[in-house]
């Protein structure tokens, strides 16, 4: 018997549908049929019908005053749901808690999933001045503490099968968009056991990360502690946060079953 691949198992108004939900990713709250139109190069009737099905089914409404469409709380349902079961969540989340108590920051997990890190938790600090939650956005890896902690690790092989080294995007001054210079750095970052983000993804902000392994020794995820740079001194990360983060991720690791 010939297996067939899976593209030929693919139903096309069922991939528009998912595409048509992903156009609502960015910053826009609601969009109308005319711009998904334009955007996803399909006639604005067969948009009209996605929506409908998508609003039958509680994804997306329409809001009466502006006749756009925007996302619905089912949504978010799902997420939550892909959270919890994902499963590093509650493990992780005492230490996060154990973080923002010693650091005074916020804390987070996050994981690697198609070439981007996704945050999973957060855990936030009382400060009046504190970075934004990420929860469930997409983070690049090459710039981004929480990234490079859990690539540090990886042969360049595996590099090359996430696509990150040839498509390293800048986005402060502070990013290391070079090729070699990022490999020695990811370098460095396995021999010490944590990675940095020095204002390398967000202007004023400073990262500390850690990476999460399992009871095979594959890195799983990531603990990142981010904070205005104005606060997140050399003398406070050297003399404190890494060293809270760096203890955090070897108690969930050991959590997980590394090193028994």
């Amino acid at each position: 018997m010939v297996k067939r691949k899976k593209k030929s198992y693919v139903i096309q108004p069922v991939t528009n549908a998912l595409e048509l939900l992903e156009e609502f990713k960015g910053d826009r709250d609601e969009l109308g049929v005319t711009e998904l139109s334009n955007r996803l190069n399909l006639h604005k009737n067969k948009i009209f019908r996605l929506l409908a099905t998508l609003e039958t089914k509680g994804y997306i409404e329409q809001n009466k005053a502006t006749e756009n469409y925007r996302l619905c709380v089912k949504n978010l349902e799902l997420g939550q749901t892909f959270i919890k079961q994902f499963g590093l969540v509650r493990p992780v989340k005492p230490f996060l808690k154990e973080i923002v108590k010693e650091c005074n920051e916020m804390a987070y997990i996050g994981i690697i999933r198609q070439n981007s890190v996704v945050c999973l938790d957060v855990e936030e600090s009382n400060q009046a001045v504190k970075v934004t939650n990420h929860v469930g956005l997409k983070l690049p890896i090459h710039c981004t503490a929480i990234g490079k902690a859990q690539i540090a690790y990886s042969t360049e092989e595996e590099l090359e099968k996430l696509d990150i080294l040839d498509n390293m995007e800048r986005f402060t001054p502070n990013t290391i968009v070079n090729k070699v210079e990022f490999i020695k750095q990811i370098k460095e970052v396995a021999r010490r056991g944590y990675a940095l983000d020095n204002e390398e993804y967000n202007p004023g902000v400073k990262c500390v990360a850690v990476p999460i392994r399992d009871y095979t020794g594959r890195v799983v995820g990531g603990i990142s502690v981010p904070g205005p740079s104005f606060r997140m001194t050399e003398e406070l990360l050297r003399e404190k946060i890494i060293l809270v983060v760096k203890e955090a991720g070897e108690k969930v690791s050991k959590r997980l079953g590394f090193g028994a």
